[in-house]
């Protein structure tokens, strides 16, 4: 039986929100998005965390479901591996995976602007400064605070949506109000600070355009990803104390000297470093899991609101954004019958949200630790050739999350678990460095897989 709800109301005008809107707009509802922000492309603002964006395979998927991925592409830069750089200076490259596999670098801002632009185009209605103050679940009753004359306004809703990000208004007054409501904040030591290398002259790129940077450096490290203007925007995850710490780095001489001894290569190109590592924010880096998401037919939590995760996988924007593909597919399952859309799409990404926070946690190590180290190396040299030669019995772990959009997270981190633990008896081998070609060497992976 169809329970059709034309009017819709979405709390946070973000990157899901936005391409969430555009879904059910052209599916015939009614949508209303409410921001608590000014409008950022009056006022060239970037919403919330500044990190550049990589842009694969499950966030392609769904602009593509609502054709806006040609108007995106505009705005995106092909990563087709990470550019390793040493402490010494040397640097080694690293491909993600098969030669027509990579990841697109994008503006959070650029690409926000661009979602909004597209929502407004598809007759979705945007008010800016717009604070979500409480919701009546009895009466299906929003409550907005107006963040310039500071004017209450109370609005009845059919369907409300959640996309407000990690520290969501949205699900605080929906956990306030919920009995056994189950909540998990989990904060990493380490924080993140935006750093700049300029484009070089008449807007050249100073390092490799097409890779995502990275410099290891063990227990923290710093990363660049290209912008259309020849720039490349740095992000220093660090430590917030401790010897080597944003605490400890309290003037522009320790900073200018830290970079010159750390990332040797990159300091040189850094001529605003000082400027920016004291000018830019020092911010956080949260873990979000809940449970519920949803209120009978009426409610539900998308995106960072329902699942905020740290960067180090590059699938926040693209999981929010199959969060909104997989919404929309139940939709067309069940014809328009909330009750049953929304238990499914919980039941669906619950799991699958939970799964790639794990996986986010788990690639920060790799990054800023492994992927300069040999053994690590020859471990994904192993697993790359094996993959090459059986591509139906082996797919590396970091090619089932970034470049597919049809296996579940949650079943990229069982397949990787288990992947994992052939290596390690692969790689506990005597002599693996010489026998990884051997015959016999393949054929313990195969019976391993078999058992």
């Amino acid at each position: 039986m169809s329970n059709k709800k034309k009017e819709t109301i979405i709390i946070g005008a973000g990157l899901v929100g936005s391409l969430l809107s555009i879904y059910l707009s052209k599916r015939g509802y009614e949508v209303k998005i409410f921001e608590r922000r000014s409008d950022m492309r009056k006022q060239n603002m970037i919403a919330g965390r500044s990190i550049n964006l990589a842009l694969s395979d499950r966030g392609i998927k769904a602009l593509e479901e609502v054709g806006l991925m040609d108007e995106i592409r505009k705005i995106c830069i092909p990563m087709h591996g990470r550019f390793m750089h040493n402490t010494d200076g040397s640097t080694a490259y690293q491909a993600y995976g098969k030669e027509n596999q990579y990841i697109n670098s994008v503006s959070r801002g650029e690409l926000n602007c661009k979602l909004m632009d597209l929502a407004e185009q598809h007759k979705v209605e945007i008010s800016f400064n717009q604070k979500c103050e409480a919701i009546d679940w009895n009466k299906n009753e929003l409550t907005l605070q107006d963040a310039i004359n500071f004017n209450p306004s109370i609005l009845k809703f059919q369907l409300l949506f959640g996309s407000d990000g990690a520290f969501s208004a949205a699900r605080l007054t929906h956990q306030m109000q919920h009995d056994r409501f189950q909540y998990q904040q989990y904060y990493i030591d380490f924080g993140y600070k935006e750093l700049t290398i300029p484009a070089g002259k008449n807007g050249i790129f100073l390092l490799n355009k097409n890779a995502l940077h990275i410099w290891p450096r063990g227990n923290f490290m710093m990363i660049a990803l290209p912008n259309i203007d020849g720039s490349f925007t740095c992000t220093l995850f660090f430590p917030f104390e401790g010897e080597f710490s944003f605490a400890s780095l309290d003037n522009k001489e320790k900073v200018r000297s830290f970079f010159e001894k750390t990332f040797i290569d990159a300091a040189t190109l850094m001529p605003t470093l000082e400027e920016d590592f004291f000018t830019n924010p020092t911010s956080s880096l949260v873990t979000v899991k809940c449970y519920p998401w949803i209120r009978n037919d009426k409610f539900a939590l998308i995106g960072d609101a329902a699942h905020a995760i740290v960067p180090f996988f590059g699938q926040g924007m693209n999981c929010g954004f199959e969060d909104c593909s997989v919404l929309n597919s139940l939709i067309e399952k069940h014809l328009d019958n909330w009750s049953e859309i929304l238990a499914e799409y919980q039941s669906l990404r619950k799991p699958d949200g939970d799964a790639i926070a794990d996986l986010a946690l788990n690639n920060f190590v790799e990054m800023r630790d492994k992927v300069n180290q040999p053994k690590f190396l020859l471990q994904k040299k192993i697993e790359a050739a094996f993959s090459k030669k059986y591509p139906d019995k082996w797919i590396p772990a970091y090619a089932q999350v970034t470049f597919s959009n049809h296996i579940r997270y949650s079943e990229a981190l069982l397949n990787g678990q288990r992947q994992e633990t052939i290596m390690q008896q692969v790689m506990a081998i005597p002599d693996i460095e010489n026998k990884w070609q051997d015959e016999e060497i393949e054929k313990m992976i195969l019976k391993n897989i078999k058992n």
